[in-house]
């Protein structure tokens, strides 16, 4: 094996490590989750070298300068208050979704007008519509990191696969037999996952449109699915009220995950692959261990649906939304409410955590939504404007940059 060059990875903080191995190009990451702005740089690049063979005497002094540089990262000011940019009369319909891709130079939006659009960021230019649905688009998603393909998911059964630069549509996938409401790449961007009312998830080959398997083992609906870091893994969560942990390359269940008592809201893996958090329509939220498929803990408080849920990008706190117009924010190891956030006057039902995970952004149906301090629980700002409720909201990788869409058919650009 030869090591090639380094990437960097501010979000969740590692490095890429791009080597040679028998004429393959490949690659491995330091995951440096624990890192702060107090972590020694030089006792972190022992530790390093003793566990990665890659990384060998020559090349200490690189990889302290990435460390450093991390640490910089970490060190700068957050962004505390958003100005208004520009609003996009988007779509001639309510919009369904939101997304960026990895740069955050682009978005999407798709709409109940059976289309999605891409955007430019900076200017709000519309770039591409992307049209031959003939129902409501209601997934959306960039092949992140890569952000040069697209896929659309939508009530007609389909879903599409988009070349993000062009528009065109590179191949309709076709076989679920009732309405497409989520959808994943896998980190690889090889495979598509799609969730479907017909109670089953599909996956499908990107390069050439097939279909690989079909994911069976719900008895009601499929809302939510994630898939791992690794993409080893797939988590899907049903209306059944169970969620079931597949293994991607076989298409065989793994582990179901039984314990809530209504309908699954969201299901996400952490970044490491060790944990899997879900929320329910029982008011509460689960966190589970991903290898055992235990239940390690169940997350109360809320008085009516928890709506969403989320992991920050370290995988170290966790963030509910409810319908009782609460958000929380749980410490992922000890289980504990650390902040509750109070101020909207209708349900949250999106909820994300900035890419530096000291900053929350909330949906609500009130109209607004709204930006808070993890720590404090303060709410930092009100975003305002939306005529009606908003369905959707997004960071962009750097996290100075948001964008809310709304059932009023548009969508706000907050730099």
């Amino acid at each position: 094996m030869r090591l090639k060059r380094f990437l960097l990875r501010y979000y969740p903080p590692g490095i890429i490590l791009e080597y040679d191995k028998g004429g393959l190009l490949r690659t491995k990451s330091i995951d440096l989750l624990d890192l702060t702005v107090e972590t020694n740089p030089d006792e972190l690049v022992k530790d390093i070298m003793q566990s990665e063979p890659l990384i060998t005497e020559s090349r200490t002094e690189q990889v302290k300068k990435l460390i450093i540089r991390l640490q910089q990262k970490q060190s700068q000011k957050d962004h505390d208050r958003f100005v208004f940019s520009k609003e996009l009369k988007a779509h001639i319909l309510p919009l369904t979704n939101v997304a960026f891709d990895k740069s955050g130079s682009r978005f999407l939006t798709g709409s109940y007008d059976r289309t999605c659009r891409i955007w430019d960021t900076a200017s709000g230019t519309e770039l591409h519509t992307l049209e031959g649905h003939r129902n409501v688009v209601y997934a959306i998603a960039f092949n992140n990191p890569f952000g040069n393909k697209i896929a659309t998911g939508s009530f007609d059964k389909t879903c599409k696969l988009w070349c993000a630069e062009t528009g065109k549509c590179f191949h309709t996938f076709r076989g679920h037999m009732s309405e497409i409401v989520c959808l994943a790449f896998n980190p690889q961007s090889t495979l598509v996952a799609t969730g479907s009312m017909d109670a089953t998830a599909k996956l499908w080959e990107v390069k050439s449109g097939w279909e690989v398997a079909t994911l069976t083992g719900h008895h009601a609906e499929v809302l939510s699915l994630c898939f791992n870091s690794i993409g080893n893994q797939l988590v899907t969560g049903s209306f059944d009220h169970t969620v079931i942990i597949w293994d991607v390359a076989s298409g065989r269940r793994v582990y179901t995950l039984m314990g809530h008592k209504a309908e699954i809201s969201n299901v996400q893996f952490n970044w490491d692959c060790s944990l899997i958090v879900t929320a329910s329509m029982d008011k509460t939220g689960k966190v589970w261990d991903a290898a055992s498929g235990n239940c390690l803990a169940t997350l109360v408080g809320h008085k009516e649906e928890v709506l969403d849920v989320c992991f920050d990008s370290r995988g170290q706190l966790i963030a509910t939304a409810s319908a009782d117009g609460t958000a929380k924010v749980f410490s992922a190891s000890t289980h504990q409410c650390l902040t509750t956030f109070e101020g909207h006057t209708g349900e949250i039902s999106k909820i994300c955590f900035s890419p530096q995970g000291n900053r929350v952004l909330t949906a609500s149906s009130d109209k607004n939504a709204r930006l808070w301090d993890v720590q404090s629980g303060a709410c930092l700002q009100v975003l305002e404007g939306h005529t009606d409720e908003i369905f959707s909201c997004a960071f962009n990788y750097e996290g100075d940059t948001v964008i809310t869409g709304s059932k009023d058919n548009t969508c706000r650009i907050w730099c």
